[in-house]
């Protein structure tokens, strides 16, 4: 398991870097306001700790004006790990140690605090909580066996975070947003309804999943590597006491299913909005053609390049947009207070950058950008906040479209039709490794 989450550390670097190859710059050439790390000094005192004990850490940029009294939390993302060696590895990084964290991050997209490109939550306070537990911010058991110490104590450290912000206005938050991208956007599922239990009665709490919606998928080999993966993380973190109880009631005797948030969304009370891409581009490496699945490589030429899958390949990729649209359906169909935007970029956290939150060349569905989508669902304006594009690649809006020629080709290939669709490779030059 070691040397299989070395291998997917180094798919994903090596993915990533071709995004960037390929990825214009930001819009405004603005890189962004640089906010500074705050340590919660109180953590120790309820066994917060991060995987190594270092203590946690968020960056708060305050509000302003109308918005002074409003608040946008983010969960960084950045995987998991589910065994000791992984874990004990994973200490020794910025990913379980504020150690190894740079002080300072930038702030942009839905935490940009410009006007014209986050317009709905420029002037919010915002807060990035980091992420150095691994397991979502869920876990709550510790691992010693004389040599190495890991703490797994994801859910004291949200815990710790929440109660070092209230006194700092959380506590007479008007409004809020809870939100977080990849497995940050995983945890959005597993804390929402929890997150509300800290604020006012009548404060408006909502909750939005960014590159989150991790399936319980078949792989090519006919395995369900992530079920197995998660059902690992789950025992050596201690997650389940830490999961929706009426959820791990209804799948008894299988609670780690409750991991994923296609299960547990059903119990989820608070408003929700569903970023995702339906193909997704860590899901596809990971979940779908994991290393495992495909150890001769055949796969290696369609995940570094869309343009490169053969028409079996393009299949599979369909396949599993229609498996997210299904797991999707009843929310889509019976969610009153939800939204949605799931779009066909081949891509992964859409929301923390300017790019692709907000700017000319921003994804869109029905010619509304993710910010405007988001943000009318928020503050309930207009009545459809559920949009869904049509499959790969007849979206012209995504960051790097593919030749015309070769889009054309591919479009006799794939199955459906429908509204302006976006398809393929795009990043940008904020530190991509954070948004994972």
């Amino acid at each position: 398991m070691k040397t299989t989450t070395q291998l997917l550390d180094l798919t994903v670097a090596m993915v990533l870097l071709i995004y960037v190859a390929f990825s214009p710059p930001l819009v405004s050439g603005d890189p962004g306001r640089r906010v500074s790390m705050t340590l919660v000094r109180d953590a120790a005192a309820l066994g917060a700790f991060c995987l190594d004990g270092s203590l946690p850490a968020y960056h708060l940029d305050r509000g302003f004006g109308a918005g002074s009294n409003n608040w946008l939390l983010q969960f960084e993302g950045g995987g998991w790990c589910n065994d000791i060696a992984s874990c004990v590895d994973r200490a020794k990084t910025r990913r379980g140690s504020t150690r190894y964290m740079s002080k300072t991050v930038v702030f942009t997209g839905v935490l940009s605090n410009n006007a014209s490109q986050n317009p709905d939550f420029y002037n919010w306070n915002k807060v990035r909580l980091r992420y150095c537990d691994g397991a979502s911010f869920a876990g709550d058991s510790q691992y010693g066996n004389g040599t190495s110490l890991l703490y797994f104590r994801g859910q004291r450290i949200w815990n710790a975070i929440i109660l070092d912000l209230l006194p700092k206005g959380l506590a007479k938050a008007h409004k809020a947003l809870l939100t977080g991208c990849s497995a940050g956007g995983l945890s959005t599922f597993l804390h929402c309804d929890n997150f509300t239990s800290y604020l006012p009665q009548n404060a408006s709490v909502k909750c939005m999943s960014d590159a989150g919606f991790f399936l319980d998928a078949i792989d090519i080999a006919a395995n369900r590597t992530m079920r197995a993966f998660y059902t690992q993380l789950v025992s050596l973190q201690g997650i389940q006491k830490n999961l929706d109880p009426s959820c791990t009631h209804a799948f008894f005797p299988e609670p780690s299913l409750c991991f994923f948030p296609q299960y547990v969304l059903r119990f989820i009370k608070m408003p929700f909005f569903i970023l995702n891409s339906a193909y997704d581009v860590f899901q596809f490496h990971h979940g779908l053609v994991p290393p495992s699945a495909d150890r001769t490589g055949r796969w290696n030429r369609c995940k570094l390049n869309v343009t490169s899958c053969n028409p079996h390949q393009l299949d599979v990729l369909q396949g599993f947009r229609k498996d997210m649209l299904g797991a999707l359906m009843n929310f889509f169909r019976n969610s009153t207070r939800g939204g949605m935007f799931i779009n066909s970029c081949f891509d992964h956290c859409q929301s923390a950058l300017e790019e692709t939150w907000l700017s000319p060349t921003s994804p869109r569905i029905n010619n509304k950008s993710i910010a405007e989508t988001v943000g009318d669902w928020y503050f309930g304006r207009g009545e459809e906040t559920k949009e869904i594009g049509c499959p790969y690649p007849c979206d012209k809006t995504c960051h790097n479209l593919i030749p015309a020629s070769t889009s054309d080709f591919l479009a006799s290939n794939a199955s459906g039709s429908g509204h302006n669709y976006r398809g393929t490779l795009s990043r940008s030059q904020v530190d991509l490794n954070d948004l994972m």
